[in-house]
């Protein structure tokens, strides 16, 4: 399978219905999934019903995926996903990054080369004019991702939870970089990654 992007370590390639064992796992671990849901634990069925399908899903705006398996360019380890798509389907500008990367991946960089590749291509290849993502005020290590991507702080604010979690309380931020900030700055926020396709 020909792979959507590759950087210097990984490589992101579309998601198949085999690696439902590896989502699963990643998804149970409470750690990876503690600013996302809380913590808590999924099912196979919800997986193969709810989880897969949304990542199999090719907006028609943009001509491909708006999420990827994240695999160990040297040896191929399921390392998690990443995710870049339109907020509106019908719509490339507007474009989320984000990712999900399992706990033996933490620390390494491997956030911030993805999410630093997926910006480049996405602005230069794919007619992004805005990246915008957001995380819960008190998750650190994803603002500091968000920044080492060279998104810039856009605002603090709250909205309501529909069940909330530990830390909700204190609301959301984001975080933008516009094709206009990015050919301003990207001697130095963005290198150019080697990719395909």
């Amino acid at each position: 399978m020909r792979p959507f992007l590759e950087t210097v370590r990984l490589t992101l390639r579309p998601f198949t219905e085999a690696d439902t064992d590896h989502l699963l796992a990643l998804d149970n671990d409470a750690e990876v999934t503690r600013f996302i849901n809380g913590g808590r634990p999924t099912t196979h069925e919800a997986i193969r019903s709810r989880t897969l399908p949304r990542l199999l899903h090719d907006p028609p705006c943009s001509g491909t995926r708006g999420f990827w398996t994240a695999e160990d360019r040297g040896i191929g380890t399921f390392l998690g996903w990443f995710e870049f798509r339109p907020l509106d389907d019908h719509d490339p500008v507007v474009v989320e990054p984000g990712y999900r990367l399992n706990r033996a991946a933490w620390g390494r960089g491997y956030a911030t080369e993805g999410s630093k590749a997926l910006a480049h291509k996405g602005l230069t290849e794919l007619g992004v004019e805005r990246v915008t993502a957001n995380t819960m005020a008190v998750n650190t290590r994803s603002r500091r991702v968000m920044e080492k991507a060279g998104l810039l702080f856009v605002r603090g604010y709250t909205e309501d939870w529909p069940e909330a979690i530990e830390g909700s309380e204190h609301g959301e931020v984001e975080y933008a970089l516009t094709r206009e900030e990015w050919e301003r700055f990207r001697g130095y926020a963005l290198p150019h990654p080697s990719s395909n396709g």
